[in-house]
């Protein structure tokens, strides 16, 4: 069971995700069952979970400690037994410290937590996914492309992506649009133009260095922020550099982070 939670009005948030009474408010003409009733044994996913509202933010803390909710309108709570992913592009970290977001529900959601690098972090799968919406595009557009220019791969794969993978599918697909021959390319004008400044990061030379003096340097970071990778004062703030790089970074060099850790320092 699929909710974006963005999409749906803030006053009727509540309601799709746990249902409500008849006549619990205006319009409501009878009794409707919410997306956790219906997930009931399954699996809800949770899409852009940072936009919740304060008091939706606490009915869902409620149903992660407690396996129950209540219906909007009504006085019973009803058990439930529902797996919940969440997701979100969103900083909860500047969230919480904005106080838009509660940090407890950030702890019960952030059990097993997984981060998509943005695609400028991961450029090796640029080719992979070029050739697949050159595929799925090619296919809806009736068009057959053989080759594909090696001026627009290398262009491709240098593109910082600010959209990331939104904006690379839209590229292909205008391309397919009006590539007239079987060796496919992109108009440069439509990346160089689009291309923004890159804030620079404060340790530019970073990962430039050797491996023995990378390592000092993170572990060094570790230190100074207890064992913390993530938030305004952890090491990847401190190093300048994305999260996901960091985490990437300290797994490929071996560094044992739980060793930084000092009481009473939150969990990374």
């Amino acid at each position: 069971m699929s909710v974006n939670c963005a999409a749906i009005p803030r006053d009727l948030i509540a309601s799709e995700l746990f249902g409500h009474e008849k006549g619990a408010f205006t319009g409501a003409t009878q009794r409707r069952l919410g997306r956790f009733e219906l997930a009931e044994g399954g699996t809800i996913f949770l899409d852009e979970v940072g936009e919740l509202p304060a008091d939706t933010q606490i009915a869902l803390l409620r149903v992660l400690q407690e396996r129950e909710f209540e219906r909007v309108g009504a006085a019973g709570s009803i058990r439930t037994n529902v797996r919940v992913i969440a997701a979100t592009n969103r900083d909860l970290d500047a969230a919480i410290a904005a106080g838009t977001f509660r940090s407890d529900l950030f702890y019960r959601l952030n059990v097993f937590p997984i981060e998509m690098p943005s695609l400028r972090e991961r450029r090796e799968d640029i080719p992979l996914l070029v050739e697949y919406f050159i595929d799925r595009f090619a296919r809806q557009a009736g068009k057959s492309f053989r080759t594909v220019s090696k001026t627009s791969r290398d262009l491709l794969q240098a593109y910082p992506w600010p959209g990331n993978i939104r904006e690379l599918q839209n590229v292909i697909e205008r391309s397919v649009i009006v590539c007239e021959t079987e060796n496919f390319s992109v108009d440069e004008s439509w990346l160089s133009r689009q291309t923004p400044a890159i804030e620079p990061s404060p340790e530019p030379g970073l990962f430039k260095r050797l491996p023995s003096q990378e390592k000092a340097i993170i572990e060094a970071a570790l230190s100074e922020s207890g064992g913390r990778v993530y938030g305004p004062s952890g090491a990847a703030a401190k190093l300048g550099i994305p999260r996901s790089t960091l985490e990437s970074k300290i797994r490929s060099l071996k560094i044992k982070k739980k060793r930084f850790k000092t009481t009473g320092s939150p969990q990374s």
